[in-house]
C-alpha cells in the first residue's frame, strides 16, 4: 500500500530532509509540497540536492487538497503550526515538528513561549514524539508533537537513569553544542558566515532555553517529582549535529549496564563500549543516536555523552519513524542508511 504525504513547510531545512528521505521509502508518495514563501517554485529551484526527484510543485498551504492525503507533516515556524493544525481536517494523520504541541500544559506553554495557545483541543490530544518511550501511543495517536533536538539528546542519555533511581536528581548538568542548522533557514545577523565561524559561543545561559520545558516536563513524569536540570547550549560553527555532555552523581559502570539494557532493542540507539564517547561525525546524515559513558576522576560521578544528526534523528528522522507507526508501517522504513563520513 502506498501512502499519500504532505509536507507543510518543505521550503526549510526540515522539509527538505524529510523530501531526501521520503524519497526512498518504499511506502510512501510525496503528494503535496506547501511552503507559501516559495509557492510555484520548484524543489529544484530551492533545494538543488534534491533535483533528480519528480516532486509536485510547492504551493500555498490553502492550495492544497487534503482529500486523499493520509498523513501530513507539519514542518512550520512556532506559534504557526497551531493556527494550520487547528483547520486541518479531523481525520487526517498529522506529525507535527514544532514546538506548538510539545508541552502538555498550556499555563506552561504560556510560560516558556510567550502567548496563550489557540489550539487547546489539539494540545490535549497530541501525544509527545519520542518514539522509544511513546511507541505504543504513537501508534493510535491521530496528532504527533516531535521533540525539540535538544531536548531528544539530553532525554536518551538521561530518561533509563532516572527511571532506574541510579542518579542524584538534584545534581544533573547538560552541556550541549548545536550545529547551526537548528536554527533554522531564515536569514538571522549571528549566523552569518562571518559572524559564526571560527568560534563557538554559549547561548540561552542561565534557564532560558526553551527546551528546558520539556526536560521539566518528561524527567518530573518520569521520578514522579520535580526535577530540574542545569542546561546549557552552545553554537557549534558546524551544519548539522548534536552533542550532550552529561554529568551526574551516579556509578559509572551501573549506568552504562543501565543504558545498554534499555536500549538493546532499539534500532536507532547505540550504546558504546564503556569508556568509548561518541562524535556528531559519526551519526551525521542517519537517524542513529549513539551514547556512551565513562567514569570521572571524582568517585562517584560518571559522564554521559549522546550525539545524534539534528535534522534526522533529532526532527525529520524521527518524524519519520513516528509515522511509520502511526500508518502501521516497519518503524524503520526508509531511516536505516548509514552515517556520512567523512
Amino acid at each position: 500500500m502506498t501512502h499519500n504525504i504532505a509536507i507543510l513547510g518543505a521550503s526549510g531545512y526540515t522539509g527538505a530532509e524529510l523530501v531526501r528521505l521520503i524519497a526512498t521509502h518504499p511506502s510512501m508518495r510525496i503528494a503535496a509540497l506547501g511552503a507559501n514563501s516559495k509557492a510555484g517554485q520548484s524543489m529544484a529551484d530551492v533545494f538543488p540536492h534534491l533535483r533528480h526527484l519528480d516532486l509536485p510543485m510547492m504551493v500555498t498551504i490553502d492550495e492544497i487538497d487534503f482529500a486523499g492525503i493520509d498523513l501530513c507533516f507539519c514542518a512550520l515556524p512556532h506559534a504557526t503550526s497551531q493556527a494550520v493544525i487547528k483547520a486541518l481536517p479531523k481525520d487526517l494523520k498529522i506529525v507535527d515538528l514544532s514546538a506548538d504541541f510539545r508541552l502538555r500544559d498550556p499555563e506552561v506553554y504560556a510560560k516558556w513561549y510567550g502567548g496563550t495557545h489557540d489550539a487547546l483541543e489539539c494540545q490535549a490530544e497530541a501525544v509527545y514524539g519520542l518514539t522509544e518511550f511513546y511507541r505504543e501511543d504513537i501508534r493510535t495517536a491521530r496528532l504527533v508533537a516531535g521533540t525539540g533536538c535538544n531536548a531528544a539528546t539530553g532525554q536518551y542519555a538521561l530518561r533509563p537513569l532516572i527511571a532506574g533511581g541510579l542518579i542524584d536528581l538534584d545534581d544533573i548538568i547538560i552541556d550541549l553544542k548545536t550545529g547551526v542548522s537548528g536554527a533554522g533557514r531564515s536569514l538571522k545577523e549571528n549566523l552569518l558566515h562571518a559572524e559564526l565561524s571560527e568560534g563557538a559561543h554559549a547561548y540561552a545561559v542561565g534557564g532560558t532555553h526553551r527546551h528546558l520545558a520539556e526536560f521539566d516536563q518528561e524527567f518530573s513524569a518520569i521520578a514522579g517529582r520535580d526535577v530540574k536540570v542545569q542546561f546549557t547550549p552552545h553554537l557549534l560553527p558546524a551544519n548539522r549535529g548534536i552533542i550532550a555532555t552529561v554529568y551526574v552523581k551516579g556509578e559509572a559502570h551501573d549506568i552504562h549496564a543501565a543504558l545498554a539494557a534499555a536500549y538493546r532493542a532499539e534500532p536507532f540507539l547505540e550504546v558504546l563500549p564503556f569508556g568509548q564517547t561518541p562524535s556528531t561525525r559519526h551519526v551525521r546524515g542517519s537517524n542513529f543516536c549513539h551514547v556512551g559513558v565513562t567514569g570521572d576522576r571524582i568517585e562517584g560521578r560518571a559522564v554521559v555523552i549522546a550525539a545524534l544528526d539534528n535534522l534526522t534523528k533529532g526532527s525529520s528522522g524521527q518524524a519519520l519513524q513516528n509515522a511509520n507507526l502511526m500508518l502501521n508501517e516497519p518503524e524503520t522504513a526508509g531511516l536505516m542508511m548509514a552515517p556520512l563520513f567523512p
